[in-house]
């Protein structure tokens, strides 16, 4: 991304108005089912007992949990009151990626696609709608993201921006661990780009990606500040009222955290594997019963459509990002790459397609960066960008009463109006 930057075209306007109408979606008949379902049974439960001082489900950071306790006390203990601050979350989130892609590529087309995308995508609107620790990961980190883009963008607002970026790091982080990868790239930008001053690199206030702040100060705002911010999402940890952590022992609470999620090794009939989401294949069921008047079910399963053509949306992302210097392309495949290798590496001994939220999300920008160079250079193939966005939204009108609890009129084996795949049951 160059330093020179035009608002003259900036989307905000459109990109707030797309947040909102996903919130008002997210929102509807957000109490139904009425019941805990799926993963809430571990984080509800962990808020109700932390509004008691006590110690429960510490294999995850503090943040999320500490949310969703803050709801239960001013607003309630109620299945609406546990899912509003995932719904607020899931609406300023998109709002953030939408912003993230506007300053990475300078196209509103593009920042509006990719906010579209990533809304109809099925796994953003799933997790905006349950009680668990995605979408606060989510939405603090794609806020991280978008400021570091905008200091890059805006270099005279670039200390303030750098710091906000620390600061939302820091709370991404004390959400979840799955965004770690992602946060790490804009540091090492950073630091790749002025490694290129030799000796002054630390030093110099000149060049990429920051005109203004040295290598030094932007290690502060993009490493130890987020670091700072990390370790105070703990701070009911600090007071449990038996067996609290030790603010002065964090490498202690990590091994304990760590030793907690690699326990976890008991067959669950949900299980996948990495190269299972990249292909749409293995489903999650969140529910499936009688429950509020009706047959109701909730899957969880990637757009179809979008899900696959994001796979050569990627490879042109990689291709224009290394032969043409699309660096804005270039930017969300590493995001996804990043965010794919840390699972494929990763030790966790079972995992769910729910991890590939993040993953996802990069696909859709780069998707949407794809999409924005055809209607823009091919006027033989600018067709497709309109279709492809119809198609999306075809796709998640079909499936809607599938992903949104919905009452499912056909009897006890409607789900099998939706299941295109047999490892989709």
């Amino acid at each position: 991304m160059g330093a020179r930057f035009s608002t003259d075209r900036d989307p905000w306007l459109w990109c707030a108005a797309l947040a909102m109408a996903f919130t008002a979606l997210a929102w509807w008949h957000l109490h139904i089912p009425s019941k805990i379902y799926f993963d809430e049974i571990h984080y509800v439960v962990a808020a109700r007992k932390m509004l008691q001082g006590l110690r429960v489900n510490a294999e995850h950071p503090m943040l999320g949990k500490s949310i969703i306790a803050a709801a239960i006390r001013y607003l309630g203990d109620t299945p609406l009151h546990w899912r509003i601050p995932s719904a607020i979350a899931g609406g300023v989130g998109l709002y953030a990626f939408s912003r993230l892609v506007w300053f990475a590529s300078g196209s509103a087309r593009a920042a509006l696609i990719a906010a579209f995308l990533v809304a109809t995508d099925f796994a953003w609107f799933i997790q905006s709608r349950i009680a668990m620790l995605d979408m606060f990961m989510a939405c603090f980190g794609m806020i991280a993201l978008w400021q570091f883009a905008a200091a890059v963008r805006r270099p005279r607002q670039g200390r303030w921006r750098l710091a906000l970026s620390g600061v939302f790091a820091g709370l991404a982080l004390g959400s979840k661990w799955s965004i770690a990868p992602a946060l790490i790239l804009p540091g090492l930008v950073f630091l790749a780009l002025r490694l290129r001053y030799g000796l002054r690199a630390a030093t110099t206030t000149r060049g990429a990606p920051v005109p203004g702040v040295s290598l030094i100060e932007a290690a502060l705002w993009l490493g130890l500040v987020p670091l700072a911010v990390y370790w105070l999402t703990f701070w009911p940890a600090f007071h449990w009222a038996v067996n609290p952590a030790n603010p002065w022992d964090p490498i202690g609470w990590h091994k304990t955290m760590l030793k907690l999620q690699d326990s976890v090794v008991k067959p669950h009939p949900y299980r996948s594997y990495w190269y299972q989401w990249v292909g749409n294949w293995r489903a999650v069921w969140y529910l499936y019963q009688p429950i509020d008047g009706a047959q109701r079910g909730i899957v969880l399963i990637g757009n179809p459509f979008t899900m696959l053509a994001g796979l050569p949306a990627l490879g042109w992302a990689l291709w224009a990002g290394i032969r043409r210097r699309r660096w804005d392309a270039l930017g969300f495949a590493a995001l996804y790459l990043v965010s794919m290798l840390f699972w494929a590496l990763s030790g966790k001994p079972v995992q769910f397609y729910y991890h590939y939220l993040l993953p996802g999300t990069f696909m859709m920008a780069c998707l949407a960066l794809a999409l924005d160079t055809l209607w823009q250079r091919a006027d033989r193939w600018r067709w497709m960008t309109p279709a492809s966005l119809a198609l999306s939204a075809g796709m998640f009108l079909y499936f809607y009463p599938i992903i949104a609890a919905g009452a499912l009129c056909c009897g006890k084996p409607s789900f099998a109006h939706w299941m295109w795949l047999r490892s989709w049951r």
